[in-house]
């Protein structure tokens, strides 16, 4: 990881892209700086003290200075390699609540009890509620969904952790479609949390990993629909985000759309802007619709603030992120906003703002045949 760290030239071409520095302008809370943080403390000569984790923690891991960096520096690597030493000179409390909330994403089955609780829960919590989705039905059991009329191919479908028990709507839309266009859709029981908060507390993803991987070998392809949970699978497994899979997917000729004369104004998340690097995809997959007037977001290159567990841990920071974003979505004024990635929708909706997967959009339009 050393190397790594001395491949950045601190040329500053990522300042203008780092949305902590953009708001602070302090030298330690950008891409450079923190580089120069986790070199040193690599090599022995900066202590992993308060104020080293206060900078390092502060970073969003939105990787808009890796898709910027001339030099290809991994950034979200070196970021991931001190957060394991981080997490160990944490307090116990700390430590503690950690661990009951990865065991509880690790275990599905431990969700899905907890998803009834969420539904008493969002009746007397007017913030949860509003960053939910409308309820809609459990996701349907089963680990096989076949295909409609002759079988083009057998797909595999990542739940998510978070996904699962709060947005089942996106993904029955996304079984919808799959099986629309001819694929089998594979559902493994044994999947499980995709790791990526395990990543942000340092904690250890191996065992994760090799589930995932264990339970999706031999399909033709695996899909998700929250692009960071793919994104961070992606490093570990051929997955797709779903937009990115359809757009190039067989069977088109099999279905139709009714028309949508309203305007779809596209967020594109963090994670498939700039990990996955898919993000025309909804785009493209959005005007299928026949009638529907499909334009980007503005301010889509700035993160809203959600990353992950940061608008639990760094609120202040969250909510002024999300105001900048708030302002575009007041300037688009759009019927709809779609975006790709579960976090950034529940930020959204906290302020009321109504979005939809562009997946559950066009299966909406989706007409029976």
């Amino acid at each position: 990881m050393e190397r790594e760290a001395d491949r950045c030239v601190s040329c500053g071409l990522c300042l203008p892209a780092c949305p902590t520095y953009q708001k602070i302008g302090s030298e330690a809370d950008s891409p450079r700086g923190r580089i120069a943080l986790i070199r040193g403390a690599l090599k022995g000569e900066i202590p992993m003290n308060e104020r080293f984790v206060h900078h390092i923690d502060l970073c969003l891991a939105c990787r808009a200075c890796e898709s910027v960096c001339p030099n290809r520096v991994g950034y979200y690597s070196l970021l991931k390699s001190v957060r394991k030493p981080i997490a160990m000179h944490s307090g116990f409390l700390a430590r503690r609540s950690r661990s009951v909330l990865l065991s509880l994403l690790a275990h599905p089955s431990m969700l899905e009890r907890f998803g009834g609780a969420l539904g008493a829960a969002r009746k007397i919590v007017p913030k949860l509620d509003a960053m939910l989705p409308e309820k809609s039905a459990s996701f349907p059991e089963g680990e096989c969904f076949p295909a409609k009329g002759k079988e083009i191919g057998r797909v595999g479908l990542f739940l998510g952790c978070v996904a699962r028990i709060s947005d089942s709507q996106t993904l029955q839309a996304a079984l919808r479609m799959l099986n629309a266009l001819g694929y089998t859709v594979i559902v493994p029981r044994r999947q499980t949390c995709c790791g990526a908060l395990h990543a942000r507390y340092g904690e250890d993803q191996s065992a994760l990993i090799e589930k995932n991987v264990s339970a999706f070998s031999g399909l033709d392809a695996v899909v998700g629909t929250s692009s960071a949970c793919t994104a961070e699978l992606g490093e570990f497994l051929p997955i797709r985000d779903i937009s990115s899979f359809l757009v190039e997917a067989r069977g088109w000729e099999n279905v139709e759309f009714s028309p949508l004369e309203q305007k779809i104004a596209v967020h594109d998340p963090c994670s498939l802007r700039n990990a996955l690097k898919a993000q025309d995809a909804p785009y493209a997959l959005l005007r299928k619709i026949p009638g529907a007037e499909v334009a980007p977001l503005g301010g889509n290159s700035q993160c809203c603030g959600s990353a992950g567990s940061y608008f639990l841990s760094h609120p202040e920071m969250a909510n002024a992120l999300l105001d900048d974003k708030m302002e575009k979505v007041a300037a688009v004024a759009a019927s709809v906003v779609a975006t790709s990635n579960v976090g950034c929708a529940m930020s959204l909706r906290s302020r009321g703002v109504k979005v939809m997967h562009p997946v559950a959009i066009l299966a909406r339009q989706l007409k029976e045949r």
